[in-house]
């Protein structure tokens, strides 16, 4: 049997930040700071990191992959990428944007709450005033970071990011219902998508989650089709072989060893699932992917 592997970069908080906390900017022209950030050998080389990480696009366009997805970054929005997305940078053309970075022990717990639920993440266009006002608490950051031989320099670095971070959380929130606004069939299908996340490697059928929500698999399916317009199975495939692709990118596991990590022992019908979401084979992926 293939020795586990760890497949995919993690960059870690750089020692340099002892405070847990980065908060940065960069141009064009000073394109060093993000490289400085994100310790690989070439930003382009995609990766997950082991804090969570903000932009706010000022000026240009950054254009960057987030989970195969790609997307242009436009001025006046703020981006937000879980630890455990996959992302790389593709271009980075006539441009400024505001980075800070923060790991869990400094992140507000509830804070933490809330980013673990907004997913997927996508960018954010940002209106006028918000966009005025995250700038301005970014400058505040900035100016905070610099004063490192002040007694209170980090508990006022910490408490200036987390305000930093949940102007942004409160952002994403704007565009999206309030928990007391959801519908019953939408409550579900959000306690759905938390258990999957948790539990796709293990759990592959709707019933599974049903019992664990304490509804039949026939309502559950009913709540979930209501509010996305996909079956339970639709949204437990799609994310099973997201997984599958990351794997199949990133390491040089086999296609099988791949089924197994993800939990089919059943090698050919693994490959099946693979071909009907992706529209193509697994190994075409790789190849495609590795050209």
């Amino acid at each position: 049997m293939s020795k586990k592997v760890n497949p995919i970069p993690v960059n870690p908080m750089l020692a340099d930040f002892g405070t847990g906390i980065f908060v940065g900017k960069m141009s064009s022209e000073d394109f060093q700071l993000f490289e400085q950030l994100e310790e690989i050998d070439n930003i382009k080389q995609s990766h997950r990191d082991e804090y969570h990480l903000f932009f706010l696009q000022e000026k240009g366009t950054t254009t960057i992959e987030i989970d195969f997805q790609e997307y242009t970054i436009e001025p006046s929005s703020v981006v937000f990428i879980h630890q455990n997305q996959v992302h790389r940078t593709l271009s980075f053309k006539n441009a400024t944007a505001s980075i800070w970075a923060i790991s869990n022990e400094n992140l507000n717990p509830e804070y933490l709450k809330l980013l673990e639920d907004i997913t997927p993440v996508k960018p954010l266009q940002l209106n006028q005033e918000s966009f005025a006002i995250i700038t301005e608490a970014v400058s505040f950051c900035l100016k905070l970071a610099e004063r490192k031989n002040e007694k209170l320099y980090y508990p006022l670095l910490n408490g200036s990011c987390n305000t930093l971070i949940g102007l942004v959380i409160s952002q994403y929130l704007v565009q999206s219902k309030p928990f007391d606004k959801l519908s019953r069939y939408e409550i579900l299908t959000k306690a759905f998508k938390e258990l999957l996340e948790r539990n796709f490697a293990s759990a592959k059928r709707p019933t599974e989650y049903a019992q664990q929500l304490n509804i039949s698999s026939s309502y559950l399916n009913e709540c979930v089709k209501n509010a996305t317009g996909f079956s339970v199975s639709h949204h437990i495939q799609q994310r099973v072989v997201l997984e599958a692709k990351r794997l199949l990118y990133h390491s040089n596991m086999s296609v099988k060893e791949i089924a197994t990590e993800l939990g089919y022992d059943d090698y050919p019908y693994f490959s099946r699932l693979f071909t009907k979401v992706s529209g193509k084979t697994a190994l075409a992926f790789r190849n495609k992917n590795h050209d």
